[in-house]
């Protein structure tokens, strides 16, 4: 008897180690399949932005707190007495030693990121956190009561919420809250927030974070809930569901304990998209707020052709989505064996 304990805490003890070994290699691959696509993004954005017909230093020159020896620092650091690719190995040179040199008004670039990608990163997992929390429910409750008036009633809200650009609905918000007064109409902080006890901080921030976080929340809500909808719809269809139902099983379990599981994988994998397209949305919602964020960042940048600023911010961009996805993927792999084995074949 002890034996055969002895025998399944082996067993348990070698699967878990298999399992965490075949994670990391996992994760090793995904991360060197990523160097590829940096470097074709790096390329493509740098070639763009240095054959335009802009001075990439014209901000600079015409800054008066910029020194000539600052200004010089910048020539001799970006090479732009040299052909366009030796100033690409130069800036990447640099971007590798995270030298990411100076924005037009002389700051330093790293310094913005480190004070603008918290704050998306905030506002990203906030929206992701609230839309699966409401969405995943809403899905399968449509799903489970079709054709009712509850299921048609999601599906026109739904589709409303899909056709609302998110450009316009956050103007529409702006403008409630300057007519109602209830809510801050830009950035995330009120002026004496350095002043404030840590309970009224808090309160403050989230204030200031209603109008974003829902302007997103309602336009990424419609399509995870719809898209949890028709899921949900395929896997109740599907042979194994009518077997449970024909077992005896109640509903719940039916629901919950097999249907679930199944329909929730392809959520999982659109989590890296959801990701992605929450970043490139969020840009013009954090402009019209006012938030003070990657995306803002980036509009303003490329309007002030502020050509370190925005190669910088969007290779965190990219970076950024590249590691949404990588969690994604791990997260499938931690919900779907089938995803498992396939890696453990690999």
């Amino acid at each position: 008897m002890t034996n055969k304990i002895t025998d399944n805490t082996e067993k348990k003890v070698n699967k878990i180690f298999h399992f965490q070994f075949s994670t990391f290699n996992f994760i090793i691959k995904r991360l060197l399949q990523t160097i590829p696509l940096l470097i074709i993004v790096s390329v493509i954005s740098f070639f763009i932005i240095r054959l335009a017909p802009i001075d990439p230093l014209a901000e600079l020159r015409l800054n008066p707190a910029i020194s000539k020896e600052t200004l010089d620092k910048e020539i001799q650091r970006l090479k732009l007495d040299k052909p366009v690719y030796i100033q690409y190995f130069s800036w990447a040179k640099s971007f590798v030693k995270g030298d990411l040199g100076y924005t037009s008004a002389g700051e330093k670039v790293s310094d913005k990121l480190k004070e603008r990608i918290p704050n998306t990163l905030l506002l990203t997992v906030i929206v992701i956190f609230m839309t699966w929390s409401v969405g995943i429910p809403l899905g399968i409750f449509a799903a489970v009561r079709k054709e009712t008036a509850f299921d048609r009633m999601l599906t026109v809200i739904s589709s409303i919420g899909m056709a609302i650009p998110s450009f316009f609905f956050a103007i529409l918000m702006l403008m409630f809250a300057v007519k109602t007064g209830w809510f801050p109409v830009g950035g995330l902080t009120s002026y004496d927030f350095n002043e404030m006890g840590f309970f009224s901080k808090i309160l403050d921030l989230a204030k200031h974070l209603v109008l974003p976080v829902l302007v997103l929340f309602t336009i990424s809500l419609s399509g995870l809930q719809r898209q949890m909808r028709a899921n949900m719809l395929e896997v109740l269809d599907s042979d194994y569901v009518k077997f449970a139902r024909a077992r005896g099983l109640s509903e719940f379990k039916v629901i919950f304990k097999h249907a679930l599981r199944n329909a929730i994988n392809p959520m999982i994998t659109l989590l890296g998209f959801e990701f992605a397209g929450l970043l490139s949305g969020a840009a013009l919602t954090e402009y019209v707020f006012q938030y003070p964020g990657l995306g803002r960042l980036i509009l303003e940048a490329v309007m002030k052709s502020d050509i370190n600023l925005v190669m910088a911010s969007l290779m965190m961009g990219t970076i950024m989505l590249i590691l949404g996805n990588l969690i994604a993927d791990i997260l499938l792999m931690l919900t779907d064996p089938r995803t498992r084995q396939v890696q453990e074949v690999k």
